[in-house]
């Protein structure tokens, strides 16, 4: 299982994930502080940007003093928790919308449960494997 790709996807979406649901959580019970600034936390971009590789030409980094121009494997990829300022929802300068925060967090709740299906099924692959059925 150590260097399995699906591992290492499930693993990184779950962590994402969880960063997802602790900014939702937080943004909820701030629904109500005047001046709050909600929190949004992406990293599908840079997922899908690891998954495509192999169909885009990068540059190749040969030092570790090179900046790179995009995440190189999956462990390089970071949710980006940005606080979102420019939105106004109430008058008290306050930009979360529960009814947003609520979809946002069933559809992470989702996300979540369709990775952890995959980890099931493929446990149960591997065990299958294993028991020699």
């Amino acid at each position: 299982m150590l260097g399995d790709y699906t591992w290492s996807v499930i693993e990184k979406e779950s962590e994402c994930l969880a960063q997802r649901f602790q900014a939702v959580t937080k943004n909820v019970a701030n629904a109500n502080t005047p001046g709050y600034a909600r929190h949004n936390v992406s990293f599908e971009d840079q997922m899908r940007e690891v998954m495509e590789q192999g169909s885009h030409l990068h540059m190749t980094v040969t030092d570790s003093a090179h900046i790179p121009s995009h995440p190189l494997s999956i462990k390089d990829v970071h949710a980006a928790d940005t606080k979102i300022m420019d939105e106004q929802y109430r008058l008290d300068l306050n930009n979360v919308d529960p009814e947003r925060e609520m979809a946002v967090l069933a559809e992470t709740r989702m996300m979540y449960t369709g990775f952890m299906r995959v980890a099931t099924s493929k446990l149960a692959m591997l065990r299958s494997v294993i028991s020699g059925r």
